[in-house]
């Protein structure tokens, strides 16, 4: 998201997951189950791997 600029609502809009699911992902660090994962890299156009943050390298 950060990284192309996008707001909750374009995110909700471009992968179709509801706006209060990104918003909880991204606020309240909620873990999406692995179908919403796969919606949200498909529509952003990033592999689902992208969405991951790890200190881990």
């Amino acid at each position: 998201m950060d990284k192309k600029n996008l707001t909750i609502r374009q995110v909700s809009i471009l992968t179709g997951v509801p706006k209060s699911t990104v918003s909880d992902i991204v606020s309240r660090g909620r873990i999406p189950r692995l179908d919403t994962m796969e919606l949200l890299a498909k529509g952003l156009k990033v592999h689902i791997t992208d969405l991951f943050e790890s200190d881990y390298k």
